[in-house]
């Protein structure tokens, strides 16, 4: 636990608004006698959506003695939107107080720099702990442990029920759906997110045909009344040779179970077909894995391309592949860098791809790759982006496609003349890109959040209006050049403080510390890895590639005055003091801006795991 001597009191909790307490304002004061766990996090994030699931277990053990409370604190202009944010705190089924943030008041006052961060206040209102990224979960759990038994010890710790107020139950048919694929049949099978099952509904894309799903989280399998799924997204139909090889017609993405499950349609059985459960937290490589032994990271979408599912691995950045003959898996495209760079598969950069959709010919598959706002495809080996600036460049700009912008999209369609519908999802749009004429427009506005676009029986175009709990069908103009308009929106960048560092050699150093009761692990070989690399390349003159070491000397080029250093670094760890010890693998990985100025510093520190005060 941190030093007790160097204590800080921790700063008032400010913002627009809560959510999750019946319309309570709550304060430090009204928390006293709680360990209270501060969740900074924004709901475009995956790595934030990753954690709120890690808190779940925390939540249920430590219950009468941890109040979690969720700080949002926005990336997008759209997470701005008060009522975007509470279909966000209901869509993922936070079960905590959060507290609006759209000016970043108390992100700044408890110093967090990136998403998501963690800060724990004892019960007597002192920050003792704070840690960046995802994994944290049993290092909270130890240091939950000895707060709470030094707290009942001294008297301070008061047991009881939290703050938080569940939300009145909604009445809609579908709750938050996120995918959509049409069957032979001419009927819509969707994925009722919120309500952890898959709905079918009939071609009028209202009228529900049949359930398959228990409807609460789980993640069991067997006949549709009885299955399991954890908020799942993607879908896709099997080819009939390999559907009847593999005993099941449809796959499904189960995102927050990071599995792959498998549909008789005729029967709605449900089978696991890949994945452990476990998120993925491991190291690169180009082996094909059994597909039940693999750990996969939150798969969003999925699609028939090159002969195999292919798999939007949101979670890790990457687009894996999924062979339901062989039953084998394995990375398709991405390195884990989170960052938007082209090239070669499988050596380039994804940033949480989540929709993707194969052209009419077979020969590309479009890639809506949400946090860099970007529209890409494969094709030929190799990736490329047709629309989109980077992480931190978004907005509602139609016009030439090296100009336009998109925010945050979530689904792809690619249509029959070669052009390709986005579900623009926090621009509240339906998107057009032909790539004959190197031009982007809008053909639907005003919409709830659309997660996806399907192409229906008749040539028409349903969008998945996921916050509106429904589908929508668009007129039939969307399918052309003619029935669009160009708007000529408002360009955002999400600005975060460059670190000012020196021309020339730069120390950076990874700082390490594991959780405690564990200790670094030699078992299998070097303990710890530390990969670098930079966007624009030519900002590194030297210190670029991989290592073991967690320090590594940098040569930074003078005649690059700014740019992102991409860090990623592991460390593998093993419970001290056990006979039967587990271990453990903590990974992050940092997208640094730095301004390169005389003036900076020749040390760039950062911590993989803090449980630091």
């Amino acid at each position: 636990m941190a030093d007790q001597r160097a204590r800080v009191r921790a700063p008032e909790l400010r913002g627009r608004g809560w959510l999750n307490t019946g319309g309570r304002d709550l304060r430090l004061a009204d928390l006293r006698g709680k360990i209270v766990l501060l969740d900074f996090w924004t709901f475009c994030c995956i790595n934030c959506l990753h954690v709120l699931d890690e808190l779940r277990p925390l939540e249920d053990k430590y219950g009468d003695a941890l109040v979690v409370i969720g700080v949002h604190s926005p990336k997008f202009e759209h997470e701005r939107d008060a009522a975007a944010l509470a279909d966000a705190v209901e869509r993922y089924g936070v079960a905590h107080p959060v507290l609006d943030d759209p000016e970043l008041e108390t992100w700044r006052q408890y110093a967090a720099k990136a998403w998501p961060t963690l800060s724990v206040i004892d019960p007597e209102g002192y920050v003792v702990a704070s840690m960046a990224g995802e994994g944290h979960a049993e290092g909270l759990s130890r240091l939950l442990d000895e707060l709470i038994a030094t707290h009942e010890a001294k008297g301070t710790l008061h047991r009881g029920d939290g703050p938080y107020v569940p939300p009145a139950d909604a009445a809609t048919t579908l709750r938050f759906p996120g995918k959509g694929v049409r069957l032979a049949s001419g009927s819509l099978l969707v994925s009722d997110s919120a309500r952890h099952s898959l709905v079918e509904l009939a071609p009028d894309a209202e009228t529900v045909v049949r359930r398959i799903g228990s409807g609460t989280r789980g993640r069991a399998d067997g006949a549709p009344e009885v299955a399991g799924f954890s908020e799942p997204q993607g879908l896709s139909l099997l080819p009939p040779r390999e559907a009847e090889i593999a005993g099941y017609d449809l796959v499904v993405a189960d995102t927050v179970n990071h599995l792959l499950r498998g549909v008789r349609l005729d029967t709605g059985e449900v089978t696991t077909v890949a994945g452990t459960g476990r998120p993925w937290r491991s190291t690169v490589d180009e082996h094909a894995h059994d597909a039940l032994a693999a750990d996969l990271s939150s798969p969003w979408d999925l699609a028939w391309y090159d002969g195999r599912v292919i798999v939007a691995m949101a979670g890790i950045h990457q687009l894996w592949w999924f062979d339901p003959v062989k039953r084998t898996t394995g990375v398709y495209a991405g390195t884990t860098v989170e960052a938007l760079r082209d090239g070669p598969l499988p050596d380039v950069w994804m940033a949480q791809p989540s929709g993707l959709s194969v052209s009419a010919d077979g020969a590309r598959l479009w890639v809506a790759d949400s946090e860099a706002s970007a529209l890409r495809y494969v094709e030929s080996d190799a990736l490329h982006t047709a629309v989109g600036q980077g992480l931190f460049d978004f907005g509602h700009v139609d016009g030439p496609a090296d100009r336009a912008l998109l925010q945050h999209p979530l689904g792809v369609c690619a249509l029959p003349d070669g052009s390709v519908l986005v579900a623009d999802t926090y621009n509240g749009a339906v998107r057009r890109y032909d790539p004959h004429s190197g031009m982007v427009s809008t053909v639907a506005g005003d919409l709830a959040e659309p997660s996806d676009v399907v192409l229906t029986a008749d040539g028409g175009v349903v969008v998945v209006e996921s916050a509106a709990h429904r589908l929508t069908r668009l007129a039939p103009g969307a399918l052309s050049a003619a029935g669009a308009v160009t708007v000529a929106g408002e360009r955002h960048r999400t600005e975060r403080p460059p670190t000012d560092l020196a021309p020339g050699e730069v120390t950076l150093d990874v700082v390490f510390t594991p959780a405690p009761g564990q200790k670094l692990d030699e078992s299998f070989g070097p303990s710890t890895r530390l990969e670098v690399s930079a966007s624009p390349p030519e900002l590194l003159l030297d210190g670029a590639g991989v290592t073991t070491d967690l320090s590594r000397r940098l040569v930074l080029n003078a005649e690059v005055p700014a740019g992102v250093l991409q860090v990623v670094a592991q460390a593998a760890t093993c419970d001290a003091e056990a006979e039967h010890a587990a271990c453990h693998l903590t990974r992050q990985d940092w997208g640094v801006p730095i301004h390169v100025t005389p003036a900076g510093t020749t040390r760039l520190p950062l911590i993989l795991r803090g449980l630091d005060a």
